[in-house]
């Protein structure tokens, strides 16, 4: 027996002492598998990231977080919601020079009931927030700002998400008039290193200046795209890659004229794709669409209105090339009617990103607002900071006719949690009248559920008029990562003796 083979045996045994194995059972005798399943169980810890909201002096934001009722929870728990600066890796305050306590900006006490913050001015930093234990569970955190005047007027919208190391951004630009900065937010104790491409029209833009970029740690970092670049193009589309370390990221695009939003990571690369909750006053609807792989994409397009699909009369297909990014304007697609686009391949499936510029208004008086390419719903989704006029929750089931519970939560002054059932019709998008809850004061939450059907796709809609701009911003809901496998396993001492 060897070196190599003894050091197998003993590292097997060590590694079997300290965690045990996970017991799978062959098939018995008349073929039946016996293996355990999964269970699904409520993480106990979850972490989030949010980019530093505005640089104008004129930037009032709003922090809303909520974690909705999740049944197997504990009795205790914590969550808060930090400056990047004063945060460890393992969510403790990091220790400054001044050995003064960072002031949470949130910190939540209870499932079921939303808590505000709120900040001011263009000095607000990057926020990294750690809940655990009954507060983890599907824990979301939104992030709204209001800008009165100057580039990106209007309302800035973004929910604070996971880090994570890859990232997909169609919709950026570099023309003039556009000002788009990616936010890097690093949470962890070490430097992390990160790559950023851009490709456009032609293929990918010559640059070594997004290359190898260190993002300190408990920072975050704004890098303004223009100067990744000497070529002005109106739509790109961004790969953040990090090389090492975790990162949060997401793109602030400012317009001098058209206001601005956050622009939120793409779902990955993938061959059907859904952008849910297109306002239905939209004056403009703009695809954008970038292949990241070596084949070109040819894609249907559709339009999941209120009565079923159709296709838009002169925009039924949008060729991609290869590695190279595709710009289609759809003009006032909804015309008058809630929608969601829908991408599928005319022939072979190849992956794609892409994501659509909406804006509302007209002339001096727009606004513009991002919908990225995302996924469904899943169990469950969240979505905070919602109140009794301004907010729109739209649902689309583009394959199979689906039932879905939305619940209001509490209001974050009080209020009385109520749940609504929904019918979404095959191939449709609902603007549905979501419930609020009775006797509501502040601000509320809406969990969204499917119960039954095919996939659901899901955003919200926040519009507030200001001086004639019909300012707005749409996030779309995902799955909250409330629950996580896990195998059924026990300590098994006799592999070691087969």
């Amino acid at each position: 027996m060897n070196r190599t083979t003894l050091s197998l045996i003993a590292g097997t045994t060590a590694l079997a002492a300290v965690t045990g194995f996970a017991a799978m059972s062959a098939p018995d005798a008349e073929g039946k598998d016996t293996a355990r399943t999964a269970a699904e169980l409520p993480v106990e810890r979850t972490g989030l990231l949010c980019p530093a909201p505005s640089t104008s002096d004129l930037a009032e934001t709003a922090y809303t977080s909520f974690t909705p009722v999740t049944k197997g929870t504990g009795s205790s728990g914590t969550a808060q919601l930090l400056p990047a600066a004063a945060q460890s890796a393992d969510g403790t305050n990091a220790k400054k020079p001044s050995k003064k306590t960072a002031k949470p900006v949130l910190r939540p006490k209870e499932p079921g009931k939303p808590v505000t913050g709120d900040v001011s001015g263009g000095d607000a930093p990057a926020l990294v927030g750690t809940a655990e234990g009954k507060l983890a569970p599907g824990w979301t955190v939104q992030q709204t700002t209001e800008v009165a005047a100057g580039a990106g007027r209007g309302l800035q919208g973004v929910n604070c998400t996971a880090p994570d190391t890859d990232f997909w951004f169609p919709g950026v630009s570099t023309e003039a008039g556009r000002t788009d900065y990616v936010y890097l937010t690093n949470p962890d104790d070490s430097a992390a290193v990160v790559d950023l491409k851009l490709y456009g029209k032609d293929g990918a833009l010559d640059s070594t200046v997004g290359e190898g970029i260190t993002v300190r740690p408990h920072s975050g970092e704004p890098i303004l795209l223009s100067t990744l670049t000497g070529e002005k193009q109106a739509d790109l589309t961004m790969h953040v890659n990090v090389r090492s370390g975790r990162l949060g990221a997401a793109v602030q695009a400012l317009d001098d004229k058209l206001g601005g939003d956050w622009l939120a990571a793409a779902g990955e690369p993938a061959t059907d794709l859904v952008m849910p909750g297109i306002p239905k006053d939209a004056t403009a609807v703009r695809l954008v669409v970038f292949t990241p792989g070596g084949a070109d994409a040819d894609l249907k397009i559709q339009l999941a209105s209120p009565t079923g699909l159709i296709t838009p009369a002169g925009h039924e297909t949008v060729h991609v090339k290869a590695g190279m990014t595709s710009a289609v304007d759809l003009g006032d697609v909804t015309r008058g009617e809630a929608g969601s686009l829908v991408l599928t391949p005319t022939d072979q499936r190849v992956p794609v990103v892409a994501a659509l510029r909406i804006l509302r208004g007209k002339g001096a008086a727009q606004e513009t607002a991002f919908i990225p390419a995302t996924n469904a719903v899943g169990s469950r989704a969240t979505s905070a900071d919602n109140s009794s006029k301004g907010s729109t929750l739209s649902l689309t089931a583009p394959g199979g006719t689906a039932q879905v519970k939305v619940t209001a939560s509490a209001g974050s002054g009080g209020g009385t949690a109520l749940s609504k059932t929904y019918t979404v019709k095959a191939g449709t998008t609902q603007d549905v009248e979501a419930p609020v809850p009775s006797g509501l004061k502040g601000t509320y939450a809406l969990t969204v559920e499917p119960l039954s059907g095919g996939p659901v796709y899901a955003a919200r809609t926040l519009a507030a008029t200001r001086e004639g701009v019909p300012a707005f911003t749409v996030q779309t809901l995902t799955d909250d990562r409330g629950t996580v496998a896990v195998p059924d396993a026990e300590q098994d001492l006799s592999v070691l003796q087969r």
